[in-house]
């Protein structure tokens, strides 16, 4: 079984080829920034990434994380258990509290037309990141987020926490630099940073 990624690294693609280096899974990455026409042939709204599974377009990075887990019984605690439910809310709350506000960031920097920019807004994204990363990393319950077992919020966090820092985000707590060092020193995240 081999996937293609589409999409360009330094998107939330990272995302998806460090989930298929940890699964150890087969791939093919074909490099195309957000509206490319290999994006939009495949899915209108022209965001990456997007997974093919043979004819199959699956957009958003998240969604493709939680369909790899799934598909492969990796990264993730089994469906309709209470861990899951546990794993699914930090998942949400990674996408609320830390993805959307620095989404919101990169849309007033550089993304929306300039006329449509409000660079003020920045002050205060920066702050409430500071709030939500604190409260987060509090929350990390052993070598990984969950507890002993790596799953998808860990990609999540450490993808989020790399693009607060290329932002110029305020730095996180110590706890979450040494959670986050951790995961980068593993083989599947610098296979896929190599990429």
């Amino acid at each position: 079984m081999s996937y293609t990624v589409i999409g360009n690294t330094r998107t939330r693609t990272f995302r998806v080829l460090w989930m298929l280096e940890e699964l150890g899974l087969a791939y093919d990455h074909q490099l195309a920034p957000p509206r490319a026409d290999a994006v939009r042939r495949v899915s209108p709204l022209g965001k990456v990434p997007v997974l093919m599974d043979g004819d199959a377009a699956i957009p958003d990075s998240t969604a493709i994380l939680t369909y790899l887990a799934d598909k492969h019984g990796a990264l993730t605690a089994p469906a309709g258990s209470i861990a899951r439910a546990r794993q699914d809310a930090m998942t949400f709350r990674i996408l609320d509290e830390l993805d959307a506000v620095l989404w919101t960031a990169a849309r007033h920097s550089f993304v929306l037309p300039e006329d449509q920019r409000v660079p003020a807004v920045k002050d205060s994204l920066r702050a409430e990141y500071a709030r939500n990363i604190a409260g987060i990393a509090a929350e990390i319950a052993g070598p990984f987020l969950m507890g002993d077992a790596m799953t998808v919020p860990d990609i999540l966090l450490v993808h989020c926490a790399n693009w607060a820092q290329n932002a110029k985000f305020p730095d996180a707590p110590p706890a979450l630099h040494d959670y986050a060092d951790r995961l980068r020193a593993r083989p599947a995240y610098t296979a896929a940073f190599d990429k």
